[in-house]
């Protein structure tokens, strides 16, 4: 059976005008669609996007966390910590106009053969929270485990919300842009008491972020090899 060609620009209508009362902002942009639903009307936006005809998301393909800090500050490489303290995001409140954390979901239609990325950004505070999905498409269940797991995001409703991906005793998220990417602590052998210990990491932290200064249009046309 050949499926429909998707008809995106019908889709970005549809969605902008159900949307429009739960306050979503729809993005239509390279061939994709975005919506994004504030975090207190999630629940209510995913059901009506999987149970409603006409859009009939299905399946959740994938669900991640993201942490924005450093975002647009100009900092690159593996240590972001200086851009962090900068931006000071513990500080920051939920009216900022771009909060730390965010879920993205995304979510394919059999019927329509449509595909839509879903964002929620979530409110400032100690342990970032966003509702559980997995009521309405049970393959949410490792997904939300391994986002709580690598970034702290609790997802209220969960069945057994718990590490995934981290060892039994680790501390910290290590998907935060603030955790050490040399980590907090180390494991080893102990033969004097007959066990595995942590300990604190041994490995002094060093930059490695190259920086080369080459000459203005280094690689450019006209070049030699």
């Amino acid at each position: 059976m050949q499926l429909p060609q998707p008809d995106l620009s019908r889709l970005a209508d549809d969605l902008r005008s159900r949307f429009a009362e739960l306050r979503g902002e729809v993005r239509q942009a390279r061939g994709e669609i975005a919506l994004h639903v504030p975090v207190a009307s999630l629940d209510d936006a995913m059901r009506v996007l999987r149970d409603e005809d006409q859009f009939a998301f299905e399946q959740l393909v994938d669900l991640c966390g993201v942490d924005f800090s450093a975002f647009g500050s100009g900092y690159q490489g593996l240590f972001v910590q200086d851009a962090i303290n900068e931006r000071s995001f513990d500080s920051r409140d939920e009216t900022d106009s771009q909060p730390r954390f965010a879920v993205v979901y995304h979510l394919l239609s059999y019927r329509h053969n449509h595909r839509l990325r879903v964002r929620t950004t979530l409110a400032a505070g100690p342990i970032p929270t966003c509702p559980s999905v997995v009521e309405l498409w049970p393959a949410a269940n490792w997904f939300e485990r391994e986002a709580f797991d690598l970034f702290g995001i609790a997802f209220t409703g969960h069945p057994d919300l718990r590490r995934l991906l981290t060892d039994y005793g680790f501390i910290g998220h290590p998907f935060r842009r603030d955790f050490p990417v040399y980590g907090k602590v180390e494991m080893r052998y102990d033969p004097k008491q007959g066990r595995v210990i942590y300990q604190p990491v041994s490995i002094k932290p060093r930059e490695v972020v190259p920086r080369i200064r080459r000459k203005d249009n280094f690689g450019g046309a006209g070049a030699s090899g």
